[in-house]
């Protein structure tokens, strides 16, 4: 299994200790508050609800979509559902995509943001986060659907996974899925802050959807699931009010960095950067109880998410104070 962030209890255990401040992950802090839920959605086999692929549709900006148990339950699937492709991977990129389509018989080749657009046309699928994970980095709409359509006239597809969207809604093509060759992926758990739900939502043509709900089978997102997304997707209110939080605490982060020296990308969630001995700083912060997320990989450097209050603001400024000082 590929190392991801969020693992406290493995940080616990190396270091005995459990006051974390946890920053490695990108997830909204202050997450929707989740509602009581009636009593059947516990009990009764969690059948597909229509009202929560109608809120979903509105909220993303796009139909059809399809309930899945998170995008990494998309992410494992597609590739099995085409013979055997000449793959392209944007790189450095969230590493679950490389991985699976790597498998199943696919020739896999990575590239970075500034070199997709030559590999589109000696490629059968495209793969890229917008915004990506961990750079931040973003590719205008109208780009993204050229691709799509020089994808499309070979039957090819353009995956465009689109988790940290929430933050940035002009860079979405989620609204162009109906057509076939694109396929967008998006997350309840980061903006909404509730990845523990499991639950995510591919946007792509009917076709396509049935195929990959067959493939991934019967009751594949719990019935509590559907409940609070439900809830989340249409609570318009507390939509806009975190969008414009996020945006504040991000410009907060951006300041912090800055004012130590550190000129990081990202998004309001989550901030990059590229770091002389990546290894030294993420161990710098652990020994003060910060983990943020460690890439020794293309992605050399370190990202960190956003601190939930005062308190944990204070220990990340502490620590950035006397890593400069060192």
């Amino acid at each position: 299994m590929l190392e991801h962030g969020g693992n406290l209890r493995a940080a616990a255990r190396r270091y005995g200790r459990d006051d974390w401040v946890d920053l490695s992950t990108g997830i909204n802090p202050w997450g929707y508050p989740v509602p009581a839920l009636a009593p059947d959605a516990w009990h009764r086999l969690p059948e597909p609800d229509p009202a929560l692929v109608e809120a979903a549709c509105r909220y993303y900006g796009a139909a059809p979509m399809l309930p899945v148990a998170g995008t990494q339950a998309a992410i494992q699937a597609l590739p099995r559902l085409r013979v055997p492709s000449r793959v392209t991977v944007s790189a450095p990129s969230y590493a679950e995509h490389a991985h699976h389509w790597s498998r199943h018989g696919h020739t896999l080749r990575l590239s970075s943001y500034a070199a997709l657009d030559s590999t589109v046309d000696d490629s059968d699928v495209l793969v890229v986060c917008n915004p990506n994970n961990p750079t931040g980095e973003t590719i205008p709409a109208a780009q993204l659907l050229d691709w799509a359509a020089r994808l499309a006239q070979r039957g090819g597809w353009l995956v465009v996974d689109e988790a940290f969207g929430d933050t940035v809604p002009a860079l979405s093509v989620a609204g162009h899925t109906h057509t076939p060759g694109l396929i967008v992926l998006r997350s309840v758990g980061k903006f909404f802050g509730l990845a523990g739900l499991r639950l995510g939502f591919v946007a792509a043509d009917e076709s396509l959807l049935r195929a990959l709900a067959d493939l991934l089978g019967p009751w594949a997102v719990s019935g509590p699931a559907q409940s609070i997304a439900l809830a989340a997707l249409n609570d318009q209110a507390w939509q806009a009010t975190t969008r414009s939080l996020l945006h504040m605490a991000g410009r907060r982060m951006d300041a912090l960095l800055a004012a130590h020296g550190i000129a990081a990308a990202g998004t309001p969630l989550f901030h990059w950067w590229p770091q002389d001995d990546p290894a030294a700083f993420h161990e710098h912060l652990a020994q003060r109880g910060i983990w943020c997320r460690l890439f020794l990989d293309a992605a050399y450097g370190i990202r960190l998410g956003l601190p939930a209050d005062e308190a944990a603001w204070r220990r990340l400024a502490r620590a950035l104070d006397e890593w400069r000082e060192r």
